[in-house]
């Protein structure tokens, strides 16, 4: 181990204190909240001591020989900056997550998964090789898996398996991407990859390919589409604190492996930057959309994040495209990362104060709880002016950095020659989406704390102790940021986006940003006008439909478009299986082959043929699957009993009565008569013998399990030798 060990410790202490929260848990549920709090808090305190102490200079941690090629951390001013955010994050929600969990079952589960994830997540942000990165991220990924899960119901099970096979198929793309990128250039290292591109001869096709596998994996969990299927299905079955951290921070680290390849590998490609920013149209238009059709909070929001990170990618592709003249995209993309996550935190939070009160989620339920609450509402509404991008807010900011960057490169375009028409189409869409945001949540904010509950009024206006002192602490703290970041832009946020230039391989802009200018006014009034013509056009006409004297909010978004069961589902389940096995069937025609060969590529081929024509069954397979998988499972113990009965039965014993031959038998008994036990109590010499054939049956199952085990061994060698025999005797 070299370096910095505190690095290593910022890591591995929240993982540590998982288990011994685990464990206090286990005694005191009071005892765990109040360490698991003071963990968060700790955490955060901890990083902000080292990163003010070690302004302007890079630490670093290398663990070589672990995991193969080491495990490798740096902190440097970026990685400062978002190692804060989120252990800022943390240290807020574990302090919401004592009331919000107080009536929730499994919290030992929670906070345990919790703490591992947050280790998990501070490794990926101050990982300095993409393998570091890959390693950390997995973790990350497993650990979050449980957090979709809590509820455990079925909507929970179904969002997780999606969660879950999203992040193991993006991360088999990921390392698959990474095990290329190593074998063409013979580093990961981050801040290596640029020069060894560019001293690269071979063909650029190869770190393409690389750099789409290692997108693919990195982007399903940025939620960037087409793989931003689980996003909108795990926040609103997640608990409102876990939602919060999905959204701020674990999409983030989607994002930043998104960085570390396209600011490094892919720096200034012009081919690389158009991908991204094609995706990042898609992505945001098509979140922003959802978004607005939503009646669901949590899933408005979630959508909401799934847009938002479109944003960030419109700005990576337009750093590609700028070339040595993206300071403003780079600018743009770092702070819009930073206020994102700081946004949804504040939502997120106000979005739990409403579940943990009623426990509905719907508009058309939660409608009016919001009135006469004035501290919940000044909260959310600082969350919803940051997202819609209003002067003064801090997400006016960072939009107003990516649009000028849309601008610029619209300008390079047309003093080279070329056409401008789809960068201009990318500017109106991305104005369009910022008026969409201001649309939806609009809508949010007008259906809660404006409008009347048609039924439940009164008991909502009733209700004044809504959230304890600590969770009204950790909301109002984190919605005054956002004001404030905004307020003082040139100090605040041009000081963050200064301390990212390095890691974004840029250089400080060419002139100054004037903010309010009327220039960057111009294009916050079109999202403006744009947003309050969707509210008043689209969501009060056509998404609220009139019953009797009331009007109830529907989600017109055709359940059919489901990318999951429209595209993804009956591809893995039907339409590959049967093109296997169609191939494995012409291969099984084929002459060549041998008999018994041929034999097995038509039974596999039959087999997945019939899969995939099973028309919506899957239930059913999986109930076979489980069953035989239960089958074969049970194999083993299976054959333990039939050995105890044949090769380890025991001889048996001459007398008909074997215990009262036994020490334990007689001292029993002995001591029965001198002290005779009391009427109800139990005679110490059948206590005494039951507890001999407890220890005695015990120490039988060791011995026939482990002989089961060397049988099972024994076979193995003996199959070994005789494919050895088989092998080097002909």
């Amino acid at each position: 181990m070299e370096g910095n060990w505190i690095l290593l410790a910022l890591v591995l202490f929240p993982m540590g204190a998982a288990l011994v929260g685990y464990l206090i848990g286990r005694k005191s549920k009071a005892a765990r909240d109040v360490f698991v709090m003071a963990c968060g808090l700790a955490e955060f305190a901890c990083l902000l001591v080292v990163a003010v102490s070690t302004v302007g200079k890079t630490l670093s941690f290398q663990w070589n020989g672990i995991c193969s090629m080491g495990i490798r951390l740096m902190l440097d001013d970026f990685r400062r900056v978002y190692g804060l955010v989120a252990a800022f994050m943390w240290a807020m929600t574990l302090l919401f997550s004592r009331e919000y969990f107080a009536h929730y079952r499994n919290r030992n589960r929670y906070y345990f998964f919790n703490l591992l994830t947050l280790g998990a997540t501070l490794g990926v942000f101050l990982s300095t090789d993409l393998y570091t990165t890959l390693i950390f991220f997995e973790i990350m990924s497993f650990t979050s898996y449980v957090w979709v899960a809590h509820e455990e119901t079925e909507g929970a099970m179904r969002a997780a398996n999606t969660y879950l096979a999203v992040a193991v198929i993006g991360g088999l793309s990921a390392l698959m991407g990474l095990f290329l990128l190593h074998h063409t250039l013979g580093t990961l290292e981050i801040a290596r990859l640029y020069e060894a591109a560019q001293a690269y001869g071979g063909s650029r096709g190869v770190l393409y390919a690389a750099g789409a596998c290692i997108l693919v994996g990195f982007g399903a969990k940025a939620g960037m589409f087409p793989l931003h299927i689980w996003l909108p299905k795990a926040h609103p079955v997640a608990p409102a604190p876990a939602s919060a951290l999905l959204s701020g921070i674990l999409t983030k680290s989607g994002v930043f492996g998104i960085l570390a390849v396209s600011c490094n590998l892919f720096r200034y490609d012009p081919s690389w930057g158009r991908l991204i920013l094609v995706l990042g149209v898609i992505t945001m238009v098509l979140g922003a959309v959802l978004a607005l059709f939503s009646v669901d909070l949590k899933r408005t929001l979630a959508c909401s994040s799934m847009s938002q990170i479109g944003f960030i990618a419109v700005g990576i592709g337009c750093m590609g495209l700028l070339g040595a003249e993206n300071a403003l995209a780079a600018r743009g993309v770092v702070l819009h990362m930073m206020n994102h996550s700081l946004i949804k935190l504040v939502l997120f939070m106000a979005a739990g104060v409403i579940y943990m009160n009623l426990h509905q989620l719907n508009l058309n339920d939660i409608r009016g709880f919001g009135r006469k609450k004035p501290l919940l509402n000044f909260c959310f509404l600082m969350g919803a002016l940051g997202i819609g991008g209003i002067p003064l807010w801090n997400g006016y900011v960072s939009k107003t950095l990516l649009h000028e960057g849309i601008v610029e490169l619209a300008e390079l375009i047309s003093e080279a020659g070329g056409s401008i028409v789809g960068i201009k189409a990318a500017e109106w869409l991305f104005l369009f989406s910022g008026g969409l945001t201001l649309a939806y949540m609009t809508k949010l904010y007008i259906a809660i704390f404006v409008e009347k509950h048609p039924t439940r009024q009164a008991e909502f206006d009733a209700k004044k102790h809504y959230m304890n002192p600590v969770s009204a602490a950790a909301l109002t703290i984190s919605a005054i940021l956002l004001p404030v970041l905004g307020m003082t832009a040139n100090v605040t946020m041009n000081g963050v986006a200064d301390l990212s230039k390095e890691f974004f391989a840029t250089e400080l802009p060419h002139h100054a940003v004037h903010y309010l200018s009327l220039e960057n006014l111009k294009g916050a009034c079109i999202s403006i006008a744009v947003g309050a013509a969707v509210y008043f056009g689209v969501v009060r006409t056509v998404l609220r439909r009139k019953e009797g004297s009331t009007a109830s909010y529907v989600n017109l978004w055709p359940a059919r478009l489901d990318l999951e069961d429209l595209l993804y589902r009956p591809l893995l389940l039907r339409w590959l299986p049967g093109l296997f096995g169609r191939i494995m069937a012409v291969f099984g025609e084929n002459k060549v082959f041998t008999p018994l060969f041929q034999w097995s590529l038509k039974g596999v081929g039959a087999l997945t043929e019939g899969i995939s024509v099973l028309p919506e069954k899957t239930a059913v397979c999986l109930k076979a699957a489980g069953a035989a998988t239960r089958a074969v499972s049970e194999l083993p113990d299976a054959a333990l009993v039939g050995l105890r009965w044949t090769i380890f039965r025991e001889a048996k014993e001459a007398e008909t009565n074997p215990v009262k031959r036994r020490l334990d038998y007689k001292l029993g008994r002995a001591l029965d008569k001198a002290s005779p036990p009391r009427e109800g109590e139990e005679a110490r010499s059948l206590r005494f013998v039951r507890k001999d054939v407890s220890r005695r049956q015990t120490a039988r199952l060791i011995r026939d399990n482990m002989s089961f085990a060397l049988l099972m061994c024994a076979v193995g060698l003996c199959l070994l030798l005789l494919y050895l025999v088989f092998v080097y005797g002909s």
